[in-house]
């Protein structure tokens, strides 16, 4: 008598309402360049005639999306096996891709609004490796089969990792957040963007002297000065607004929590809800961004340091790392605790400040920065008009300070330390990160020394790691101090070269740079 097959054993398809999505989504597209394409047809055709071939060409586009997608569903079909998952698809050249169950690191569930009209997700299962060939995607399936594969293939039966921190909710939503939202680089971005908007659609219309017209008519009696000024202020009010709508989109329904078996669970969106699955087994360590804007507020977000996630192009392009958006600082802190299971926060370590000589190249750097398009411009106002030298001097008023207070700022950012298991660097002024890296995940170290380094008795150390960025720099740390730090922070790895490195950062060209790499287990570390 024969064994029944288990369920996993069992080829399945993807869900057939994929055909009506395509056809929708594709007709959205096609709405969107009728009115141009219409316009432009016009001045040849006439409208009736412009109308009427525009309307053929979009029933051909959107049948033959939909004919496309309908063959793409009849041609793929996917299981999930004991020891693989397989999936095989095409039809003149029939694709068969697999992925050891064994190496699956990610299965993240993604829906726009019409695939959660429809019960619907997109389901992407990776191994966190480099290429397209590490993902398997399945577009789209029902929720409950998204929900079934996602447990399916990421409950593994592994011990807790040690700590007291609970199972369930971590964090949620607060609304408040969204305050930080206007403050955020992503606002004069948009501003700038919704103002290239209007040009763009006036140019379709014909109108775009018009348009620039008006706007020179309201402010005919008005300086230039103050023109300017209101400008830039609506293009920011604009962009401020955009961020807003930006937020909610991304961050609605925000949850963070830890599912049993070890695994940490993001999901957000409002329009396109996003679900993303972070083995604990892959965490090591959380990085604490704080980008100028909300800094000054008193914020920041949290990203996860983790192995096998968001390798992909796709992926990085969707912000899988981040698992707390930005909040108040002490809640990150808090939240960072929660999520490496510690009592107290790496990221909240007091750190050792770096020589008074890091301060010193940082401002030669940032006056250097704002120095050279002043004297730019008085070169050529001294060649062709004084306008440019009155320029350059309102320049150098603004500039100049500006560059002072962010060399400061970068200064008394920079920052290292041990703390517990982990490792701390921190650095940045636009863009400050405190990264915490479990200091077991360290597989090399890369020391750097310039010409003017030397000089002035610092060098850069960067622990590299195959988890986040790959690198976390200690920049322009005391010489000695700096190869302490790192023979302290993994034992056993850099002792057997710290006197050659030693030697060679002293004595070497006029620039340097040395790298120790991991060849086994590290002895000693946590």
């Amino acid at each position: 008598m024969s064994t029944p097959r288990a369920p996993y054993d069992d080829w399945r398809r993807l869900d057939p309402r994929t055909v009506w999505v395509t056809a929708v989504v594709v007709a959205g597209v096609v709405a969107g360049a009728a009115l141009p394409a219409t316009l432009g047809l016009a001045n040849w055709l006439g409208l009736p005639g412009a109308v009427l071939w525009v309307l053929a060409a979009a029933v051909l586009v959107i049948g033959a999306a939909a004919g496309a997608d309908r063959v793409r569903w009849h041609r793929t079909r996917y299981r999930i096996g004991e020891e693989r998952v397989d999936l095989h698809t095409g039809l003149l050249l029939v694709k068969r891709r697999s992925l050891a169950r064994g190496r699956i690191r990610t299965v993240d569930l993604t829906a726009n609004l019409l695939l959660r009209l429809l019960g619907l997700v997109t389901v992407r299962i990776g191994t966190g490796e480099q290429g397209g060939e590490s993902t398997l995607e399945l577009d789209p399936v029902t929720r409950a089969e998204g929900e079934r594969l996602r447990r399916l293939l990421l409950e593994r039966a592994a011990p807790t990792p040690p700590g007291v921190h609970r199972d369930g909710e971590l964090a949620a939503l607060d609304p408040r957040w969204i305050r930080y939202a206007p403050v955020s680089f992503v606002a004069p971005m948009l501003g700038g963007a919704a103002v290239g908007a209007v040009l763009q659609i006036s140019d379709w219309l014909g109108a775009q002297g018009e348009v620039i017209a008006w706007a020179g008519d309201r402010f005919q009696e008005t300086p230039l000065l103050w023109v300017i000024v209101i400008l830039v202020a609506a293009a920011l009010a604009a962009g401020m607004i955009g961020a807003l709508g930006l937020w909610i989109e991304m961050w609605w329904n925000y949850r963070l929590e830890r599912e049993p078996g070890g695994t940490l669970r993001v999901r957000r969106g409002l329009f396109t809800s996003r679900s993303i699955s972070v083995e604990e087994a892959r965490l090591r360590g959380v990085d604490l961004v704080e980008p100028l804007g909300v800094r000054l507020f008193g914020a920041a977000r949290l990203d996860a340091i983790t192995t096998g996630l968001a390798q992909d192009h796709e992926a990085k392009n969707a912000d899988h790392s981040t698992v707390l958006p930005v909040v108040p600082r002490t809640l990150a802190d808090s939240v960072a605790a929660d999520v490496l299971r510690e009592t107290a926060t790496p990221t909240g370590a007091a750190l050792t400040r770096h020589p008074r000589a890091a301060r010193g190249r940082r401002l030669r750097w940032s006056l250097a920065a704002a120095l050279a398009p002043v004297l730019l411009l008085t070169l050529l106002g001294a060649l062709l008009t004084p306008v440019l030298l009155w320029t350059a001097l309102g320049l150098a008023a603004v500039s100049l300070p500006l560059a002072v207070a962010l060399a400061l700022d970068a200064y008394r950012g920079l920052g290292h330390a041990l703390s517990g298991r982990y490792l701390v660097t921190r650095s940045g002024t636009l863009r400050r990160s405190t990264a915490a890296l479990e200091r077991a995940g360290v597989i090399g170290w890369t020391v750097k020394q310039s010409y003017f380094q030397r000089r002035a008795g610092l060098l850069s150390i960067t622990a590299t790691t195959a988890a986040g960025g790959g690198a976390y720099t200690a920049y322009d740390t005391d010489a000695t101090e700096g190869l302490a730090f790192a023979a302290e922070a993994v034992p056993g790895l850099l002792e057997p070269f710290l006197e050659r490195a030693g030697a060679a950062v002293g004595e070497n060209g006029p620039g340097t740079e040395r790298t120790v790499r991991d060849r086994g287990p590290v002895p000693g570390t946590p």
